[in-house]
């Protein structure tokens, strides 16, 4: 696989292709948001883990740097705890969406051959930025994640209500509650919603058994590009 960063206009990205993908190959395309203190580069490894040959993957920076301690810095989609503002959240969405059509316009992708994926904060985003753009995102992939206010998120649902979701959390997080799950499955079936939903022994991590159940699920909701023989 090969891996390139972009600046682009509002949010710097990294992109992760097969070695045979052209600018005129048609591949799905797999989008990853990072959590809270981390940066584009966190997910980017779980490409070849998920498929190396079928899709192509753009994982890009969240746009609010943090000093985490001396000399290191980190991201974040807004101020950790409740500490942000609706601006703050408002504005991570904006560039997100303009992020959405750089990426499908740059990989040629048609509506619905994606797959948004993220992880904590970056799953509270897959949340709020997914859930309305089912015509565009196949399925939808939050992990160790908090959902967003659900009175607002509500408003953004569409008619139709047959997006994949896949939910995942530790048993053992301390940073997130496994009732944030709960309650996000809850909601979403209450919705019409039927998520795809696990508990695992870890804390606050992607597992290997958690990719177990995942990369299937992502091959079930969005079947990789076919090699030709």
């Amino acid at each position: 696989m090969r891996s390139e960063r972009h600046e682009g206009t509002g949010l710097q990205y990294i992109t992760v292709v097969p070695d045979e993908y052209t600018p005129d190959s048609s591949y799905p395309l797999v989008i990853m948001l990072h959590g809270f203190g981390a940066n584009m580069q966190d997910l980017a490894g779980l490409a070849p883990t998920i498929n190396a040959t079928g899709y192509v993957y753009a994982c890009p920076n969240a746009p609010i740097a943090f000093q985490l301690a001396p000399g290191q810095t980190g991201y974040g989609w807004m101020t950790p705890r409740g500490g942000g503002t609706s601006e703050e959240t408002a504005n991570s969405e904006q560039l997100l969406s303009d992020f959405f059509d750089t990426v499908f316009k740059q990989f040629n992708v048609s509506p619905g051959r994606a797959l948004l994926l993220g992880f904590s904060q970056g799953g509270g985003m897959t949340y709020r930025c997914g859930l309305g753009r089912a015509d565009q995102f196949a399925g939808l992939a939050a992990l160790s994640a908090t959902l967003p206010d659900q009175d607002e998120l509500a408003t953004r649902l569409p008619e139709e209500r047959t997006q994949s979701i896949f939910i995942a959390h530790g048993r053992f997080d301390q940073m997130i509650s496994d009732d944030s799950a709960q309650s996000a499955k809850s909601f979403l079936e209450s919705n019409g919603y039927s998520p795809d939903f696990h508990i695992y022994d870890m804390g606050h991590e992607i597992s290997g058994e958690e990719l177990g159940d995942l990369v299937p699920w992502i091959a079930k909701v969005l079947p990789p590009q076919e090699q030709p023989a």
